[in-house]
């Protein structure tokens, strides 16, 4: 029997960072610049560096009713680069480890008063110390999948949903190969809590640095592997060699290598054969897709080509999924 898999493009709210402040305006620019979904970023209500948790809950409530305002729906928050400059849940001592559940419990509180159920992001990385200690490695990520387990049930007695855990592009930061993608999915997901999911990136192929070669590669076949497994698939226009973060527009579409036509239709491959993948066992493959444009402009970038960039990229990407979203039948 055949099932339908909703697709419907978003824009994550990277471009907020460091420039508007006012929830009406960062729902407003949404809008304006042609998104009806929003996935918001953590940086812009850090809940440690923004102020005290009436505030954050105050700013997230304002997100809330501006979001209704402008017919904008928020799919979930998800981390920035705060997180992503720490070892946290891979540190060897506990206090880092301590600090950072601290700050997702904080981080799920928000996304309740936000009116999303959803969360998801990178917050912890193995040491390098460790690159050439294989049985320590090991035992740091055996540790990541015994955290993220004990977190499910965290995220479930909160309320929310689901979480979602990005796949990476280096040995410090898992998973980032196929294998410890499908080892991750296994070992987290229990029936005690929330479905843990991965967010698959299209520009987090880059691990020939690091010495990876053949499809783990390729941006289409870990779509195929991994995408019944992915309410959030993350679109940027990049190179093969790197992760850019680039609007899709014209100049960039040139440079870059990623082809919405090809994503689509590892969507539709990778639902097809969902079925016969263990994961299947540990998670029931997903029913829908948010496609989130993130764009990360440098500091630089004036204000007013950053939206006409986001604008272009919206319609660009509305030729392949039209706004308000499509449906597939796999």
């Amino acid at each position: 029997m055949g099932r339908s898999i909703h697709l419907e493009i978003g824009i994550n709210g990277a471009f907020i960072t460091r420039r508007w402040e006012k929830p009406e305006n960062m729902m407003r620019l949404t809008a304006e610049t042609g998104y009806l979904v929003h996935e918001f970023c953590a940086d812009v209500i850090d809940p440690f560096f923004m102020g005290p948790k009436e505030f954050l809950l105050e700013m997230a409530r304002e997100v809330r009713q501006w979001a209704e305002h402008y017919g904008v729906k928020i799919c979930d928050i998800y981390t920035g680069m705060a997180t992503h400059r720490f070892h946290s849940f891979g540190h060897s001592r506990p206090e880092p480890r301590q600090r950072m559940r601290e700050w997702l419990e904080s981080c799920w509180d928000i996304c309740i008063a936000m009116g999303t159920d959803r969360w998801g992001g990178h917050v912890d990385a193995v040491p390098a110390e460790f690159f050439d200690d294989p049985a320590g490695y090991e035992a740091v990520r055996a540790r990541l999948h015994d955290t993220w387990r004990e977190l499910a049930v965290v995220a479930k007695e909160k309320g929310l949903g689901a979480i979602y855990v990005e796949q990476m592009y280096s040995p410090g930061e898992v998973p980032w190969t196929f294998r410890q993608q499908e080892e991750f999915l296994m070992a987290v997901n229990s029936d005690e809590g929330v479905p843990v999911y991965t967010t698959i990136d299209v520009g987090h192929m880059a691990g020939m640095h690091y010495g990876l070669s053949g499809p783990e590669l390729d941006y289409r076949e870990w779509i195929r592997r991994y995408c019944p497994w992915s309410e959030v698939i993350h679109l940027q226009q990049t190179t093969p060699d790197g992760s850019h973060h680039w609007p899709f527009t014209p100049p960039y579409n040139e440079r870059g290598h990623i082809r919405m036509d090809a994503v689509i239709e590892a969507i539709q491959e990778g639902h097809a054969r969902a079925g016969a993948s263990p994961l299947s066992d540990a998670v029931p493959p997903v029913d829908r897709h948010f496609l989130v444009l993130e764009i990360i402009p440098g500091s630089t970038k004036r204000e007013d080509i950053l939206l006409e960039e986001m604008h272009e990229s919206a319609e660009y990407l509305y030729q392949f999924v039209p706004k308000g979203g499509m449906v597939l039948a796999v």
